[in-house]
């Protein structure tokens, strides 16, 4: 059975998308379409507050990219010796707080140990930090996308945990999305599942998607990465068929085998 995917382009250039490689060891014929595109900003603030790890508690990471901005920041020779010999110890005697296991995956790389991962969302995850015992009066360095919900400021705002934000990315439509999706529905036809992975998603391609399947959009599985996708499709109309348990490869592949009844 075919299944679309509906997702940020895969992470490494030299590896299979996860996504991909579970679903087909599972037996699912899977293609990956990219939806977004981002585009970095604000590297030199982020860089200057990365180099002051003393003014904050820790760091929150609810999304690769913004993983991606410190490793950006660390490009250059003589920052990443400074960040490697000096810096990193300093921020990980401090809390690093993750959402997923591919962002404390990607925070690995940079030398940093977090928390936090089996967190679902940004919500669980506000939830989590919430629940510990908080003393220290810092604020925690929360590197984020223009597009981030609130939920989790809020939440550490009304416990009284102070927070400081810096938009070091912004999302748009991926240049390649409406051709991409043309081109998938002439050639392979209306998959059996088409997941999403982002309400930004669900805003750049869904009456796209449903335009193309025409008549056959009531046989189409739905399903959706975590549950503010779902909340994203359901205000559509669009009837959810599944949302993976946890934002992982294999928990999405189960959702969509189950919902397939396979």
């Amino acid at each position: 059975m075919k299944v679309l995917l509906l997702k940020d382009p895969k992470e490494s250039e030299n590896e299979p998308d996860p996504y991909l490689k579970e679903l087909g060891l599972d037996g699912l014929e899977a293609t990956l379409i990219p939806v977004l595109a981002f585009e970095f900003i604000s590297l030199q603030a982020l860089l200057e507050k990365l180099f002051h790890p003393e003014q904050y508690h820790g760091l929150i990471f609810t999304s690769p990219r913004a993983v991606e901005a410190v490793s950006l920041c660390l490009k250059n020779n003589c920052k990443e010796e400074v960040w490697k010999n000096c810096l990193r110890e300093k921020w990980n005697a401090k809390s690093i707080y993750v959402v997923g296991k591919t962002t404390a995956g990607l925070v690995a790389e940079i030398g940093l140990v977090s928390q936090g991962e089996n967190c679902g969302n940004a919500e669980k995850l506000a939830g989590y930090i919430c629940s510990q015992e908080w003393t220290s009066s810092l604020p925690l360095l929360f590197p984020c996308g223009a597009l981030k919900r609130e939920v989790l400021p809020r939440m550490l705002r009304d416990k009284g945990i102070a927070l400081e934000s810096l938009t070091v990315y912004q999302t748009s439509e991926h240049p390649n999305l409406q051709e991409s999706l043309r081109n998938y529905f002439s050639q392979q036809g209306v998959p059996a599942s088409i997941a999403f992975f982002s309400p930004s998603g669900v805003k750049y391609c869904l009456s796209q998607v449903q335009k193309l399947a025409g008549d056959f959009v009531p046989q189409i599985k739905f399903s959706a990465i975590g549950p503010t996708t779902a909340e994203a499709l359901v205000a559509e109309g669009v009837a959810v068929s599944c949302t993976a348990s946890s934002p992982t490869p294999q928990d999405l592949a189960a959702a969509i085998k189950k919902s397939l009844q396979l």
